[in-house]
């Protein structure tokens, strides 16, 4: 087998598996990636056992052959080529990688012990790829990280016929987003790494999914996944997103970030980066103290509602989160001073992030 395949578009294919497939195991075969030649190009493939992915990369191929070399070795020398043409030809249990003046032979791996990978063929829905790549970023800082926390490791993604909706909480916080979707009604659980990857992977175009046993597949143009899916309920998120909204403001987003980072730096690190909202006739002021003095901002804002001040304390690093997905305008909705307050951009943007304030 030969093939003829420009440089950047194998390392970017090759990029895409380094982080799925593990550079150390207990299985070695693992940290290998299959590499399968047609005529049209070749498919990379590999896996770690909670995400399978296959990338294709055109090429210039004389013969059918498939065989599996170690997946991280494989992408260093390819990065390390100095031509724009890379030239692979296989040989007996050899692969050798030319381009310029360098010429690598690499140990080919034992492809009838390789597992046996397998991608969806059909769609149960679809959707666009930049939505979904945005909507999942959006939620993506408020899933938990600690193993205990079991299904709030994931994001929740709930598929309502013409409408999808993915969820995150870590118990304190709470953001979803809402996207235009078609398909049939489905609930399911994402790990949040394995979302790390689909929002890496996804990019233009539209994407297929398919609902398996415990998995998701994810079809693009160019790429083709099997994520794990977690076991269990997400919890009844509804509860926490208030309903009786006393006080409501309205501000620049990217003003309320700045101040809000401004005045964070003073903020006492033992006490949960705590920043004081208080906000009375039309003006929202910021503070925050610690060891090392005080710090306060104050914005003018656009206010309403049947509560004509209230003071909230919140984790400065939370809320910058909250505010993160939203561009333009923002609307923060308060329903008193110890109930979660509300944070989305100004008009129905599908996004909104939930967040309980700090206990005096």
């Amino acid at each position: 087998m030969r093939a003829n395949v420009s440089k950047k578009t194998l390392s970017e294919g090759l990029g895409l598996l380094e982080r799925i497939v593990p550079s150390r195991s207990s299985n070695p075969l693992l940290t290998s990636l299959k590499v399968e030649a047609e005529p049209r190009g070749l498919t990379l493939s590999g896996t770690n056992l909670e995400i399978d992915m296959a990338c294709f990369v055109p090429a210039e191929v004389d013969r059918e052959a498939a065989f599996v070399v170690p997946a991280h070795l494989f992408a260093q020398i390819v990065r390390n080529l100095g031509g724009e043409l890379v030239e692979l030809s296989l040989s007996g249990n050899e692969l050798s990688v030319q381009s310029g003046g360098s010429n690598f032979k690499l140990q080919i791996g034992e492809l009838g012990a390789y597992p046996l990978l397998s991608f969806p063929t059909r769609s149960d829905a679809s959707y666009d790829a930049r939505e979904l790549a945005r909507s999942l970023a959006s939620v993506r800082y408020a899933a938990a990280t600690e193993a205990f926390q079991a299904v709030f490791r994931g994001i929740k993604i709930e598929q309502l016929g013409g409408r999808a909706r993915v969820v995150a909480s870590d118990g304190f916080r709470l953001a979803l987003r809402d996207f235009n979707a078609h398909g049939e009604t489905r609930n399911l659980i994402v790990p949040a790494r394995s979302a790390d990857e689909l929002i890496r992977v996804v990019r233009d175009g539209e994407v297929g999914v398919t609902y398996g046993e415990g998995t998701l597949g994810i079809t693009t143009e160019r790429v083709k996944m099997n994520v794990k899916l977690m076991d269990g309920e997400f919890p009844d998120y509804e509860r926490v997103i208030p309903r009786d909204v006393k006080l409501r403001i309205m501000l620049s987003a990217t003003a309320l970030k700045e101040a809000v980072s401004r005045v964070a730096v003073l903020a006492d690190k033992n006490a949960n980066n705590r920043v004081e909202f208080l906000v009375s006739e039309g003006k929202l002021q910021l503070a925050a103290e610690g060891d090392y003095g005080r710090a306060q901002d104050t914005l003018q804002v656009m206010q309403d509602g049947s509560e004509p001040a209230m003071s909230l304390g919140f984790n400065a690093k939370y809320v910058l989160d909250a505010l993160g997905p939203i561009e333009g305008d923002a609307e923060l909705l308060f329903s008193g001073p110890t109930s979660p307050a509300m944070f989305k951009a100004q008009g129905d943007g599908g996004y909104l992030a939930v967040v309980v304030p700090l206990r005096v």
